[in-house]
């Protein structure tokens, strides 16, 4: 499970990544390297959504257990 959080962790920080390449190559009359930087920032809200999901489930089917202070008292 922690290597599946860690290759989530990881393409989203690559989606960032090549957002910002992107942006910096992006020229005056460039409207190409904008629509690919604001792709690679939907993928990268995408796959933050689907991690997020996916913690959710594995949380609740018991896959991981939290740690911490109780939720109750």
């Amino acid at each position: 499970m922690k290597i599946l959080v860690l290759l989530g962790f990881l393409a989203i920080v690559a989606s960032l990544g090549s957002a910002l390449f992107f942006m910096l190559r992006t020229q005056r009359d460039d409207a190409a390297s904008g629509k690919r930087m604001a792709r690679a920032l939907a993928w990268r809200v995408g796959l933050s959504v689907v991690l997020f999901v996916c913690l959710l489930l594995a949380w609740k089917l018991g896959y991981i257990q939290p740690t911490g202070l109780p939720a109750t008292r």
